[in-house]
């Protein structure tokens, strides 16, 4: 699974939005940031960013994980990243009480 093609679709996905102006991908410290220009207020924008995102993970086994940082008048801040859930995904044959089997 490649992750520059869910960011790339995310990215697309938000850019596509009528009320958000631009995007604006930064990678920090190796930790992804996501600054968007919008005149939608904080809730409804996060609601946008979930859905893009959603849109973006449909048919992956991944999560994501979207933290507001901070505001600047209609620039918003966000730390976001994709991950893959730490969960057994294949069976190893030692009878494990977590067993993928089981579920």
């Amino acid at each position: 699974m490649d992750l520059l093609y869910i960011w790339n679709h995310f990215l697309q996905t938000l850019r596509g939005k009528d009320a958000i102006n631009s995007v604006e991908f930064k990678k920090i410290t190796g930790i992804p940031f996501i600054y968007i220009t919008s005149i939608l207020e904080k809730d409804v924008l996060e609601e946008e960013v979930k859905k893009a995102s959603a849109q973006a993970m449909r048919g992956k086994r991944l999560h994501s994980n979207t933290v507001f940082v901070r505001q600047e008048q209609h620039l918003y801040v966000y730390r976001h990243r994709f991950f893959v859930p730490q969960e057994k995904m294949f069976c190893c044959g030692n009878l494990c009480v977590d067993c993928v089997r089981l579920k």
